[in-house]
């Protein structure tokens, strides 16, 4: 690489506002104040907080299911097996007395929220086309959208359409594209397989626009995939109104970080996961993945620019506004996984309208979200550097100087597992078989021991932010992986390089390799930056432990959880029996109630069927919900959390 394009690719990392901003007003984020839940995130800016108080710790404990709605999938399961679903990811929306929900067959229902009794259904028949390439069948959510008598749920679904349903009725909206739906591969600059474009997560509704990113097969064998433009559309028409090109076309910023042309063919680059926008700015925000392949890039060197990047446009238009490229040449798979959170802060006397971006390396980036300046400083340092033939890794990778990482990163001898001498050792032998290092050791044909793995760190259940408080509050794992490089079939494939081989380490006895906590759950104060407290979430391996004659070691952590729900009194989160590559846990299927303030668990309800789906909560004829979705396969439902309606004779104040 040329010291040129190495300064320019540094100097397109850091912000870069598209023009001076001054004074622009914006709304605090105060989450949702009304009772209701009208986006997957609760708000825009995926806090997923609400200021509902009614549950509170002095009444959890009574918390029941009040109502159970079991997914139309299920029935569909037992017709035929093929369709078997994965876990009900899904997180329902609600809007006057009215959820929302997808469902992992990519069906929409209606549900009262109440009852929990079933409005209406809608199949999208995603599986008649067989299953999806990429994750198989998947989904997270659905938008909403209305203007006056005009109520549309939006649908993007796993064979690339997006959908827009009568709310009232579930129909299809006959005047939206063709039929009630957009063909999603169409409009792109360039054809794509249908098999290797998919869209999982609910679309951002801003204003008069659908925003959709999408889900492009992971494990490619070309070096030609479907580009991951993010687009918008018109909800009433939808017609393609705008496409942000992740990767620059020519002429465009940042096309000279893609060398020898391959702007010209790499794929992926895409926003798999969920957005965030502040309506007040009519700003968008965007968490833009890894390119193809993700382990090998010698046919796309230089920064691959917007690759692993958050990415700030304008709602009505998709200009760029400011960007920051979080991974330069991204070698590790560490796209961004999960919607950034719009936070009002004050540091240092000063009051900062922000966005914060969690990672599955195990930083939290902050930044004004006005201009894309660092909250705080961002230090770009020296990493290890490839030996892989081709490949040209960045010399240096951004490290935030606040908030400090909340998981293991990279491996070293501090962190192998030390519950003994006998099992340390252990470790040490099985570490010894591959390469190792700190964050951001690269790929190699031995095989490097990657940490956090491709799972992070964190995932797309994202955090959730206090408001009064300034505590944002991050679930992570703790996963490791090996990334080994081979030489494929070139019959097959026309990489020089693809990960193969080995692809897991564990660690001895059945345990993980490194110290716990497997699964935490972190608190940290936006105002200062300074970490308030961890504690593990779950059991994890600790049966297994005290099996092999080992003092009681107390909760490591469990993989399986979801993401947070924050209200103006608890921290929720779900957690699930299932096994895990961390192994089995002896965690049974939960709801947990947290004291925000300590992380101390104040209650947990024991359910039917493992969490799956982020939790949320709403107000329904003076009765507060929380509602998750559970279970998978062939037995899925959504479980309504309340109270005893006895209980409930004076509604608590502030709703």
């Amino acid at each position: 690489m040329t010291n040129a394009p190495r300064r320019t690719a540094r100097s397109l990392g850091l912000w870069i506002p598209l023009a001076l901003v001054v004074a622009i007003p914006a709304a605090a984020q105060r989450g949702v104040t009304d009772g209701q839940w009208p986006h997957y995130g609760g708000d825009l800016g995926a806090t997923k907080y609400s200021t509902l108080d009614q549950i509170d710790a002095d009444n959890v404990k009574e918390l029941e299911v009040a109502w159970s709605w079991d997914s139309p999938d299920n029935a569909l399961v037992g017709e035929d097996r093929r369709s078997m679903p994965g876990p009900f990811k899904s997180t329902p929306i609600f809007v006057d007395g009215v959820l929302y929900i997808s469902t992992t067959l990519n069906q929409v229902a209606a549900i009262d929220a109440e009852s929990g009794s079933q409005l209406w259904v809608f199949d999208t028949k995603v599986r008649e086309g067989g299953r999806p390439l990429n994750l198989g069948f998947n989904h997270r959510g659905v938008g909403y959208w209305a203007d006056g008598d005009d109520r549309r749920a939006f649908m993007p679904t796993n064979d690339a359409y997006l959908w827009a349903l009568d709310a009232r009725t579930g129909q299809p909206i006959p005047t939206f594209g063709e039929g009630g739906r957009v063909d999603l591969t169409q409009g792109l600059r360039r054809e794509v397989q249908r098999r290797l474009y998919m869209v999982m997560s609910a679309p951002l509704v801003v204003g008069d626009r659908v925003i959709v990113g999408s889900s492009i097969f992971d494990g490619p064998t070309h070096k030609a995939m479907p580009p991951g433009d993010v687009r918008a559309f018109d909800p009433r028409t939808g017609k393609q109104v705008w496409t942000f090109h992740t990767i620059p076309q020519e002429g465009e910023l940042g096309n000279d970080t893609w060398e020898d042309g391959s702007w010209k063919y790499t794929g992926n680059t895409n926003v798999w996961t969920l957005m965030s926008a502040d309506p007040e700015l009519g700003y968008v925000y965007l968490p833009v993945s890894t390119p193809t392949n993700d382990w090998y890039g010698g046919h796309r060197l230089c920064d691959n620019l917007f690759a692993e990047s958050l990415v700030c446009l304008k709602a009505e238009t998709g200009e760029r506004v400011w960007h920051f490229q979080i991974v330069h040449h991204g070698l590790w798979d560490y796209d961004l996984p999960a919607a950034p959170t719009l936070v009002d802060i004050t540091v240092g006397g000063r009051d900062i309208k922000a966005v914060a971006q969690i990672t599955k390396q195990g930083f939290v980036f902050v930044f004004d979200r006005v201009t894309g300046e660092p909250v705080w400083p961002i230090e770009e340092r020296p990493v290890p550097q490839s030996t892989v033939p081709g490949e040209r890794s960045s010399p240096t990778q951004p490290f935030p100087t606040k908030p400090a990482p909340y998981e293991h990163q990279g491996v070293s001898l501090d962190n192998l597992i030390d519950f003994s001498p006998e099992l340390r050792a252990e470790a040490l032998k099985t570490l010894e078989k591959f390469d190792w290092g700190p964050l951001y050791t690269p790929p190699t044909l031995r095989g490097t021991v990657q940490v956090p793995g491709w799972g992070g760190g964190a995932n797309w259940w994202g955090a959730a932010f206090d408001p009064d408080t300034g505590m944002y509050y991050i679930p992570s794992s703790t996963g490791p992986i090996v990334v080994g490089l081979v030489e494929p079939d070139a019959a097959r494939s026309d990489f020089r390089y693809q990960r193969g081989g080995n692809m897991g380490v564990e660690g001895p006895q059945g345990l993980p390799l490194l110290k716990p906590p497997y699964g935490r759950i972190t608190a940290i104060d936006l105002h200062s930056g300074e970490h308030a407290w961890m504690v593990p979430h779950g059991n994890g391996p600790r049966k297994k432990v005290i099996e092999l004659g080992l003092p009681d070691p107390g909760p490591l952590g469990s993989w399986s959880a979801t993401g947070p729900l924050l209200t103006k009194t608890l921290l929720f989160f779900g957690q699930g029996s299932r096994t895990s590559r961390l192994g089995a846990t002896d965690d049974p299927p939960v709801v947990r109630a947290f004291d925000k303030a300590t992380g101390a668990v104040i209650h947990q309800l024991e359910v039917a069927l493992p969490p799956a789906g982020t939790p949320m909560t709403y107000l329904a004829n003076g009765r507060q919900f929380v509602v998750v979705a559970a279970g998978g396969g062939p037995n899925a439902a959504l479980i309504g959390l309340a109270l005893p309606k006895a209980r409930l004779a004076t509604p608590s104040a502030g709703q």
